[in-house]
C-alpha cells in the first residue's frame, strides 16, 4: 500500500546518488598520485532528477501500461574532467575532493532525514508511535 509513495522513491534516489558520488570521490582521492588519472564525477542530484522527471506527461507505473516501461530510472552518467591537469597529467585536487565528500555526506543525511520524517508522518497518521 505505501511502497509506491514518491517521497520514498525520491529519498531512495537521493541516497543512491550520494552513495555513487561518494564512491567516485573516494576513487579520485585514492588515485591522486596516479599519472594520467582524471577526476570522475556525476551530475548533481537536482539535474539528474529534473532530467528524469516527466512533469507534463503520464508516467507508467507498470511495464504493462500503455506508455511502456515502469518508473523513471535515474541516469547516473559518470563524467571525467581534464581541468587543472598537473605535469603528470593528473587532474585530482585532494582539497576539492574532500569538499565534495562533505557535500555528499550532507546530501545523504538529508535523504535519510526525509525518509525518517516521512515514516514518522505515516506512523502518526496510522495512530502508531
Amino acid at each position: 500500500m505505501f511502497t509506491e509513495l514518491n517521497v520514498f522513491k525520491i529519498a531512495y534516489s537521493m541516497a543512491t546518488h550520494a552513495g555513487k558520488r561518494q564512491a567516485l570521490v573516494s576513487q579520485n582521492i585514492a588515485n591522486a598520485d596516479t599519472p594520467g588519472y582524471h577526476t570522475k564525477d556525476i551530475k548533481p542530484f537536482k539535474e539528474v532528477f529534473a532530467a528524469s522527471a516527466h512533469p507534463t506527461g503520464m508516467i507508467a507505473s507498470r511495464g504493462s501500461h500503455l506508455n511502456g516501461a515502469a518508473g523513471n530510472e535515474m541516469n547516473w552518467v559518470v563524467t571525467s574532467s581534464d581541468d587543472g591537469s598537473d605535469p603528470n597529467d593528473n587532474s585530482v585536487s585532494v582539497e576539492t575532493e574532500l569538499l565534495k565528500g562533505v557535500e555528499v555526506a550532507r546530501q545523504h543525511k538529508r535523504a535519510m532525514a526525509i525518509y525518517k520524517s516521512s515514516m514518522n508522518i505515516l506512523r502518526s497518521s496510522l495512530g502508531k508511535q
